[in-house]
């Protein structure tokens, strides 16, 4: 019997991931780089990195994978009947044209999805991460009516499975209103949430997650950073960053932390 299918039945029987305790995260500083990987500055604790990347060496680091759309450049990676169409036309994400839905209302393909992305996360844990962050699991709001929350937190479910068989801890990206359905059905470990500063969701966070949360800001949005780490609202795991996420020496870097 293949993963996908031994995941399914485990989700089946057990009626959803059991999420692992609090506490997670390590405290200290994070920093955010899913662009270009650098060397990160002393005092880090955490820092998030692409898939593509390695970890940071002696810092805990988080993988990064989109888990319901496609990465960009890998579009054709995807089976066609894998993508979502409406109208004979692949969707894809408005506000990331170079990212296509996947078409989680088809068990096939969900299965596909678990096979593939927990791959990914089994890689990412060869490659010696010590956690892992899903993005995209809201991609139904995005997918014209075609499927539901509860086919994404279903399927996120079998992927946090994976991530806890291979001994990671999963962090839910964005997606705010639906923390706890992700949380206590899915299995969720820690959340990564962009602009909830500027989009006033930290609390939304909290409730679920407690302190483990890491905050990503960007200057466009959030007019004054400092102002938000005075003001008491934001996780301790924030971070202003670049929204191109650069390395040091290129043009538009940012990096700024309370």
């Amino acid at each position: 019997m293949c993963r996908a299918a031994l995941l399914a039945l485990a989700v089946a029987l057990t009626g959803c991931a059991s999420p692992a305790p609090s506490g997670v995260l390590p405290s200290g500083r994070v920093d955010y780089q899913l662009g270009t990987p650098y060397e990160p500055a002393e005092g880090t604790a955490i820092v998030s990195r692409d898939r593509h990347s390695p970890p940071a060496s002696g810092i805990f680091s988080i993988c990064y994978i989109n888990a319901f759309q496609t990465q960009p450049g890998e579009l054709a990676d995807w089976p066609d009947d894998a993508l979502l169409r409406s109208g004979g036309e692949v969707v894809h994400d408005a506000d990331w044209p170079d990212e296509a839905l996947l078409d989680l209302r088809d068990a096939a393909v969900r299965d596909m999805v678990v096979d593939r992305v927990g791959s990914w996360i089994e890689g990412c844990a060869d490659a010696g991460f010590d956690a892992v962050e899903l993005d995209n699991l809201d991609s139904f709001t995005r997918s014209g009516g075609a499927f539901d929350a509860d086919a994404a937190v279903q399927t996120a479910a079998r992927l946090v499975a994976v991530a806890h068989e291979a001994g990671l801890p999963v962090g839910q990206k964005n997606a705010a209103e639906y923390a706890e359905r992700m949380r206590q059905e899915a299995g969720f470990d820690f959340a990564v949430a962009e602009e909830c500063a500027a989009f006033d969701e930290c609390s939304a966070y909290a409730d679920v997650y407690g302190a483990d949360v890491i905050d990503i800001e960007y200057p466009d949005t959030l007019d004054d950073f400092a102002a938000a780490c005075r003001s008491g609202d934001l996780p301790d795991r924030a971070v202003l960053r670049d929204r191109l996420l650069v390395a040091p020496d290129e043009n538009g870097y940012v990096l700024q932390r309370c």
